[in-house]
């Protein structure tokens, strides 16, 4: 299904699959709404529904990735290739998410265009060269954060005591080192060290010295 506000481009879409063996156009779409009538038509009469649905990203009313979203949802064997004249990190990331199988831009060529559908067929996901290193790059800030945020709710975990005796920990010293330094008894010491290891999830003292040191803990 060719789901396109522009009429011309959608001729343009259709004259370039139909030349491609096999591949069949069997329903177009004006916007979003009409693309979900057509698919709830398509399934109430029985008439098997479209394997994959070429979606413009910008339609007028619902976008492209708020229709991608409830139909994911609603037709789990119907798969959605973006197409878009956007190479952007926010609607390419949006489209991800909200279950596109691909996302390849309008000027793209048509022989990747078949490319990307005929992998997505096969249950693939397909994004163009530029999309892919965006989609990377986009991910990889999200790790990074994720990393940040995580490093950050396991220092609130520890009390300044706890990040005091952890400091020594690392610096190699024993439990009664570190009671005496710090003028505790040594049981007091290792219920800290106890304590941080559960809230840590770690197993032992050496996990416990590593991932203070990795995340910077102290």
């Amino acid at each position: 299904m060719l789901v396109d506000d522009h009429s011309i481009v959608r001729d343009g879409i259709r004259l370039l699959l139909e030349q491609a063996d096999g591949l069949e156009i069997v329903d177009e779409a004006n916007d979003g709404e009409e693309a979900l009538d057509k698919l709830k038509a398509h399934q109430s009469s029985l008439e098997k529904l479209p394997e994959l649905i070429l979606m413009d990203i910008s339609l007028p009313g619902m976008s492209g990735i708020q229709t991608t979203q409830i139909i994911t949802r609603l037709y789990k064997n119907v798969r959605v290739l973006m197409l878009s004249m956007h190479n952007n990190e926010d609607y390419i990331l949006k489209s991800v998410e909200a279950g596109a199988y691909g996302y390849i831009l309008k000027d793209s060529s048509s022989d990747e265009m078949i490319k990307a559908i005929r992998t997505i067929a096969t249950g693939e996901k397909y994004y163009s060269s530029p999309v892919a290193s965006i989609i990377l790059s986009g991910y990889m800030q999200q790790i990074k954060k994720g990393n940040r945020q995580g490093r950050s709710e396991r220092q609130s975990k520890l009390s300044n005591k706890e990040k005091e005796i952890l400091q020594f920990l690392v610096d190699g010293m024993s439990s009664r080192e570190i009671a005496e330094k710090l003028q505790l008894s040594v049981r007091t010491v290792d219920n800290h060290r106890a304590n941080m290891m559960r809230r840590l999830q770690v197993r032992n003292a050496a996990e416990l010295v590593r991932i203070a040191v990795e995340d910077k803990l102290i």
